[in-house]
């Protein structure tokens, strides 16, 4: 059993793209109505990885990474090690350069979603 509606997950990011805000991990598992622990978290990053897997059949940019950890703003461990490579991300997961990256991609995001 999934810990929530991949479409409901991806209603809750869409509504943070036109925002233009990230989400922390915490938010979004309050939002769906769970405390967080490690093992929601890590639930969670399952059901964002089929989120992303139906943007990109849609042609529309990936949600995941606006998901963020409270204390840098950075997606966590679940998106690198899925998605670094993807990026062609060589270096650390924290950093100038992540930043770059991450900031980039929530840009992406939030200018797609601003305009629907």
């Amino acid at each position: 059993m999934s810990l929530a509606n991949p479409e409901e997950v991806r209603a809750h990011l869409i509504a943070s793209a036109r925002a233009r805000q990230p989400i922390t991990y915490s938010e979004l598992l309050a939002h769906l109505g769970y405390g967080f622990s490690r093992p929601k978290m890590r639930a969670l990053c399952k059901v964002l990885e089929a989120v992303d897997a139906e943007a990109e059949g849609r042609g529309e940019p990936e949600l995941a990474v606006l998901v963020v950890r409270q204390s840098d703003g950075l997606p966590g461990q679940g998106w690198w090690v899925g998605s670094a490579e993807a990026h062609s991300h060589k270096g650390d997961w924290e950093g100038p350069a992540a930043r770059r990256l991450i900031k980039r991609l929530h840009g992406q995001a939030f200018d797609y979603w601003s305009a629907r």
